[in-house]
């Protein structure tokens, strides 16, 4: 991405957040503005996540690392549990797919939009890119101070439609959890072990 180009979509972006009505303090806030900011400038992102799908009759967990930059797209491999280890999902042009001995096997959608368990990590980074910030606060997560940021379309009430929400350790500035909620049920959880923004050499 050009300069002007980012220089661009990071104002227009820092105007949403300020506009959007963001409670929390203002150290919260500022936080926020500089986490977006890092978001926007990555070239790509790494790290390992346990997620969760709860279909509601049925639940499954899985460990996951991933790899990917914003030119080529997202690649994430099942690591656990043993059976399903090795199965690739690859998230490439809006398209979600998973990829084992050649074969392609769509997921099932975990609510009437469509959402599936693959989507939950490029749901995050569309929210710290561009979602609309309508809470910030801090909260502890055991020893961890965290700032927790929950994203939401400004015309529905908090647990209406979807929503994003996104813990971050303050100090390292690194993302610890992340949950996606449908009509208020937590439809996916994913707990991070690592998560590595990767940024252009400066």
């Amino acid at each position: 991405m050009g300069a002007k180009k980012l220089c661009t979509r990071m104002i227009s972006l820092f105007l949403l957040c300020v506009l959007c009505g963001c409670t929390g303090a203002d150290s919260d806030n500022d936080l926020t503005l500089e986490l977006r900011s890092d978001f926007l400038s990555r070239e790509g992102c790494a790290g390992t996540m346990e997620l969760t799908a709860d279909y509601g009759q049925r639940v499954y967990t899985y460990t996951v690392d991933f790899d990917g930059t914003v030119k080529e797209g997202m690649t994430l491999t099942i690591t656990g549990p043993e059976e399903v280890a090795g199965i690739t999902a690859t998230i490439r042009a809006g398209q979600t797919f998973l990829e084992y001995d050649g074969v392609r096997l769509e997921t099932g959608p975990l609510n009437a939009e469509g959402l599936s368990p693959l989507d939950a990590l490029p749901t995050f980074l569309t929210a710290m890119e561009s979602g609309y910030i309508a809470e910030t606060a801090t909260e502890q997560m055991g020893e961890t101070e965290a700032l927790r940021l929950c994203c939401r379309d400004p015309e529905k009430d908090p647990g209406q439609g979807l929503e994003t929400v996104l813990w971050f350790d303050k100090a390292q500035k690194t993302l610890l959890r992340g949950e996606i909620r449908s009509d208020g049920f937590t439809v996916i959880q994913s707990e991070f072990s690592a998560f590595i923004l990767q940024q252009p050499n400066t």
